[in-house]
């Protein structure tokens, strides 16, 4: 299982140890010649979405990574990697890859001191622990969006198609619950990406 990991900004390296850990081979991308190999599934890591944005763009990313994912390649977003996806930012004008039909509410939580912990059910994974860093939330979702998961009665965990969107960062928590069905999804995707 190749595993390409966004590594131009944010927390891309814990990923690629819980992958890893796995089994996974993981490889960074950084510019447009790193997708010219195979790949298994894409990890949109946590970290500033806006400026992750604008560097996809600047480095020639943006448009061969959106293709990858709306064909079907698996991907693994959390908390600004949600953003990254998600088709409308709330009080927002424009998104960024725009995939993933739903609107997400940036800083939902509040700054670095509204940060938190906790232990909530995720559907098909069970109950794991949930850590939240300046986390966004999910407002609305789109028809075919399947909820995975809620705390406090906000969305914080959806599903779409081969793409799998968290609020909260399950690489912090030593549980590699998440990473687990996400390698099954890349599994079960096995496409020419």
């Amino acid at each position: 299982m190749r595993i390409g990991v966004l590594a131009v900004q944010g927390a891309f390296e814990e990923h690629e140890q819980m992958l890893r850990a796995l089994g996974a081979e993981c490889f960074e991308i950084r510019q447009r010649s790193d997708l010219s190999g195979r790949m298994d599934g894409l990890v949109l890591p946590g970290g500033e979405s806006t400026v992750m944005g604008k560097l996809l763009r600047e480095l020639g990313l943006f448009q061969p990574l959106w293709k990858k994912i709306e064909s079907g390649l698996p991907v693994l977003a959390t908390c600004a990697g949600l953003i990254l996806l998600a088709e409308r930012i709330s009080g927002e004008e424009g998104s960024h890859l725009g995939t993933l039909p739903v609107t997400v509410k940036r800083n939902a939580y509040g700054r670095q001191l509204g940060s938190f912990r906790t232990e909530a059910e995720m559907k098909h994974i069970g109950t794991i622990p949930m850590h939240f860093i300046r986390a966004p939330y999910v407002e609305k979702v789109g028809s075919d969006v399947e909820v995975l998961a809620e705390v406090d009665g906000r969305i914080v965990a959806v599903r779409y198609k081969n793409q799998l969107a968290l609020s909260f960062h399950p690489e912090v928590s030593g549980d590699t619950s998440v990473h687990r069905y996400f390698l099954r999804m890349c599994e079960n995707a096995r496409g020419d990406f």
